[in-house]
């Protein structure tokens, strides 16, 4: 595949990842790594996701910071943090394909669940964040799966679609630049990532722009069951 070829495809993908994540609140990940892993390969992929993730999330906040959970997202940040040495002791005493399998059970479990019969019990204090940062930690740590305990959780606060979606980016913000500094210091900020990440910005900014206003039109119940209908995806990749 030639230059331009590659190019095009990826900012395609970095498209479309943005669109679902400002629109929805996450699934970047979920989209592109996969589509990106077959076009570029690993190395490659993995940082530039890195980049696309991060910046999705500060664009996001630029516009929606005041609808942020401050209370929330500061509790899961800290105590995703507090969690991750746990994750790295689970990395060496559990295999990765039933940790995976269990999680992706549960994802599929929650969201049918709630696409059925959506009447689970409504969290209505942020100290909930910190267990459920604390499990996202420790997966994150282990698996880098910290994204789905985070959106469980703030599916269970029942917030209205715009707090959704920028509280969630309250927390991925820190926690993706996090991971873009660690690729960093690897030594894995190639100049081939750095181009095409700098010619999928002006479509990522596109696709935020556009998932804004989709979030802003769907109802509370047709943003719920978007979320669920993506957990169930997500619960299903994980198998994948």
């Amino acid at each position: 595949m030639d230059t331009v070829s590659t190019t095009v495809l990826v900012t395609l993908v970095a498209f479309l990842a943005a669109f679902v994540r400002s629109a929805v609140g996450f699934g970047a990940a979920l989209i592109a790594m996969p589509l990106l892993a077959l076009i570029l390969g690993m190395q490659t992929a993995t940082p530039l996701v890195a980049f696309d993730a991060s910046t999705i999330a500060l664009f996001v906040l630029l516009g929606a910071w005041r609808r942020v959970d401050v209370g929330a997202a500061w509790r899961l940040v800290l105590s995703t943090i507090v969690g991750i040495p746990f994750g790295l002791l689970l990395l060496s005493s559990a295999p990765e394909e039933l940790i995976r399998a269990l999680l992706g059970v549960v994802l599929v479990g929650f969201g049918l669940y709630n696409l059925i019969a959506p009447n689970l019990p409504r969290l209505g204090s942020e100290r909930w964040a910190c267990l459920f940062g604390l499990v996202a930690g420790i997966l994150g740590g282990a698996y880098n799966t910290n994204g789905p305990p985070v959106v469980i959780y703030a599916a269970l606060r029942q917030w209205p679609p715009e707090r959704f979606r920028a509280t969630l980016q309250g927390y991925f913000l820190p926690a993706g630049l996090t991971i873009v500094v660690s690729h960093g210091l690897a030594g894995l900020w190639t100049a081939r990532v750095v181009r095409l990440y700098l010619f999928a910005l002006p479509a990522i900014a596109l696709a935020v722009l556009l998932g804004g206003l989709v979030n802003k039109r769907v109802s509370g119940t047709q943003f719920n069951r978007l979320v669920y209908g993506c957990l169930v995806v997500m619960g299903v990749m994980m198998f994948l």
